[in-house]
Parts: structure tokens; C-alpha cells; sequence
């Protein structure tokens, strides 16, 4: 019993030590990246970048979250400015003029350009149509005062990703450019060209959202639905690898019945994504003889499953020898997903710009009207694919 003690005792000691040293640890290093943040504002401070803008100021930390040019005509918010964001990380340019800034970006890439609303010569307004226009893939914020609010909505029309309004506090800024950050994030992985992997044996699965499997052995159909013939002659469907990536959320399946007779063609299953039903059409023709009930109940599990584990139902084929000829395998449908992928982003790029005008309104019917564009989006790229017919 005593041993015991000890050794529970001593157990518990240990952990409380380690997480002592780990917190410790934390701190050291926490208090040593705002010592190297110092310097760096520092160093920046006294540097001379004036032959690139007459008001450049620069200070640049390693590994920044994200790069940041701000533009103000006013020097002590850009002081102000800048000493919190490097601080918590960021690299930063500060000018006091738009037209510096237009020549900045030519020259530099940002992930943000802040401007100030009013500013003599060039205001904020000018400045975003004039970053959207040069560099569409930095995102703009707009800083403005309670007075110029409705004008700062206004930028949104043109571009700007957001406003923030000023007199702002520190822990304010921080978590308005962290919450702006995480929304480019996003914006970035629904831009990213998904590539194409051509599973051998020996070669394993990609888990990235931007690459899409196809395994070498497997039938794919027009309609994306993959099928792989079994050893004793039935058929193995489910959604392909672009389905899987693309409508991750997928918040339902509806399977067939077990012994249901379709045609090629077909719907076979649906996939419910928010209000839009994806119907999924049968690669091959046949009587129903397994469902897969796991994904009825788990859907989620869709999108992380292995590929063929995604099996949605087996089917034993009627015409077989027939319909193999509508469907392609391998290397020779890497070429038909790049056509696929390329109209998917052309898709998604309309979407975007169709509900930049919506900004950064949070009221129910702005909401609404993103959840039926996007609704339609889907609708509109699924269309052409679930109409039965052949590769084109």
C-alpha cells in the first residue's frame, strides 16, 4: 500500500514538473519571438526604403501570418498600426499616400492592403477599385469612422473584403485581421487548381482536398460515378474523387433498394448538399444486389473515407460488355477531370463574384440569398454531367 503511495505520488509530481517546464518553456519562448518582433520594429524604423515611396516605412518578422501594406495620411495611426501588428506577427509596409501604394503592389506581394476611407488626393474608395483592378488577389480592408460607415459599405461593392471601423483597441485590430486572415484562407482553397493523381499499385492516396484520386483499375462514367469490377462479376459504385472533394459537406444519402433494377443512366443515389439534391446516375445497368448503410447513416464519413471504401452499392450488371465502352479508365480520363476541374472553377469564380456585392452583411436575407446562389451553382455545374450520355 505505502509503495503504492509512492509510486502514485511520484507519478503526479512528475506531471505536475513537466507541465511546470512546459509552461516554462511557453513563455521563454513567447517572451524571446516579441524581443526578435522589438528589434525587428526597430531595425525597420531606421531603415531607408524612401527610393521605392517617399513615406515607405518597413518592417518585416520571420515566418509572418501574413504580409500587410496600410495606407493612411495621418503618421501616428500608421505608428499606431503597425507597431501592434508586428508585434503579434505580421510583416508590414506603411505609406501616407494611395498613389505610393499603387506602386508598392506593382512591385511587392500583399496578402492585405488597409486604407484609410478619407484621404486627400486618392481616398479609400480610389484605392480599392485601384488595388481590385491591378492585383485582384490581394484582399482589401477599409478603415473608416463611424461618420463615413455607409461609404465604407459601399467599397464593398467594389471589391474591399471588409471595414473596420476606428477608434479601434488593440485586442480589436488583432482579432479583426486574424478573423480577415482565416476568410482569405478559405478564399485561397476554394481558388487552388486541384491536380489530378493517377493511383498504381505501390502508389498510396492523396488526402488533400486539391488532389483528386483516380485509380488506375477503376471504370469511371460521365456522371462521376467510379466502377470497379469484384472477383465474382458484380459491380462496385460510389461517388468519384471530384464529388468527394468538391461537395465535402454533404449532409444526406438516400441509396437504392436492395434487388431495384436500373439502367444505365439512371439516378442510382442522391447526395444532399444544404438545399440542392446531387442525383448520381448508374454507370452501368443492373439489379441492386448490396447498399452500402454506413453512408445512409454516416454521410460525413464520405469525404474522408478511402476511396474504395466510398462504395455507395454493388450492382450485378446486365449489360456489361455493352456500356464498359461509355465509360473510361485510367490515364485515358486524367484528360476529361482537367476539363472538369477547369469548368468547376469557372463555376465557383461566378459564384464569388455574384455575391461580392453581399459584403460582409450578416443579416438573414443576405444570408439566404448566398445559400440559393450557391444552391444554383451547384445546380448549374451538376446539370450537364447527370444528363445521361458520353464522354464529350
Amino acid at each position: 500500500m505505502v509503495v503504492a503511495l509512492i509510486v502514485l505520488v511520484t507519478i503526479v509530481v512528475f506531471i505536475l514538473v513537466d507541465y511546470a517546464l512546459r509552461v516554462l518553456l511557453k513563455r521563454a519562448r513567447e517572451e524571446r519571438t516579441r524581443r526578435e518582433r522589438e528589434e525587428a520594429l526597430d531595425i525597420g524604423l531606421k531603415l531607408d526604403v524612401s527610393e521605392e515611396a517617399d513615406t515607405l516605412k518597413r518592417v518585416e518578422v520571420d515566418n509572418p501570418k501574413a504580409r500587410i501594406l496600410a495606407v493612411d495620411d495621418e503618421e501616428s495611426i500608421l505608428n499606431s498600426f503597425r507597431k501592434m501588428l508586428v508585434l503579434a506577427g505580421y510583416s508590414i509596409d506603411t505609406v501616407e499616400t494611395g498613389q505610393e501604394a499603387l506602386g508598392l503592389i506593382r512591385k511587392h506581394d500583399y496578402d492585405f492592403v488597409f486604407t484609410d476611407l478619407k484621404m486627400p488626393e486618392m481616398d479609400g474608395v480610389e484605392v480599392t477599385k485601384a488595388v481590385k483592378h491591378l492585383r485582384p488577389d490581394i484582399d482589401v480592408i477599409v478603415i473608416t469612422g463611424y461618420a463615413s460607415i455607409e461609404t465604407a459599405v459601399d467599397t464593398v461593392r467594389f471589391g474591399a473584403m471588409d471595414y473596420v471601423e476606428k477608434p479601434f483597441t488593440e485586442d480589436e485590430l488583432l482579432a479583426f485581421v486574424s478573423n480577415a486572415l482565416i476568410k482569405r484562407q478559405a478564399k485561397l482553397e476554394r481558388h487552388m487548381r486541384h491536380k489530378i493523381r493517377l493511383i498504381k499499385p505501390g502508389t498510396g492516396e492523396s488526402h488533400s482536398k486539391f488532389e483528386l484520386n483516380v485509380p488506375a483499375g477503376i471504370f469511371i462514367s460521365p456522371q462521376h460515378a467510379w466502377a470497379k469490377i469484384e472477383s465474382n462479376g458484380t459491380i462496385r459504385t460510389g461517388p468519384d474523387d471530384l464529388i468527394r472533394k468538391i461537395f465535402e459537406n454533404i449532409d444526406a444519402v438516400r441509396l437504392p433498394e436492395n434487388g431495384q433494377v436500373v439502367e444505365q443512366g439512371e439516378t442510382l443515389f442522391t447526395l444532399k448538399i444544404d438545399d440542392y439534391d446531387l442525383n448520381i446516375p448508374a454507370p452501368v445497368s443492373g439489379r441492386v444486389t448490396s447498399v452500402n448503410t454506413e453512408h445512409a447513416e454516416h454521410p460525413e464519413w464520405l469525404a474522408i473515407k478511402p476511396f474504395t471504401l466510398s462504395w455507395m452499392c454493388g450492382i450485378e450488371p446486365s449489360n456489361l460488355s455493352a456500356e464498359l465502352s461509355s465509360l473510361l479508365i485510367g490515364r485515358d480520363s486524367v484528360a476529361w477531370y482537367q476539363g472538369e476541374i477547369d469548368r468547376y472553377h469557372e463555376f465557383a469564380n461566378q459564384f464569388l463574384r455574384d455575391t461580392t456585392e453581399l459584403g460582409a452583411d450578416e443579416s438573414k436575407e443576405a444570408e439566404q440569398k448566398r445559400n440559393d446562389r450557391f444552391v444554383k451553382m451547384l445546380a448549374d455545374f451538376s446539370e450537364p454531367f447527370l444528363q445521361a450520355g458520353s464522354f464529350s
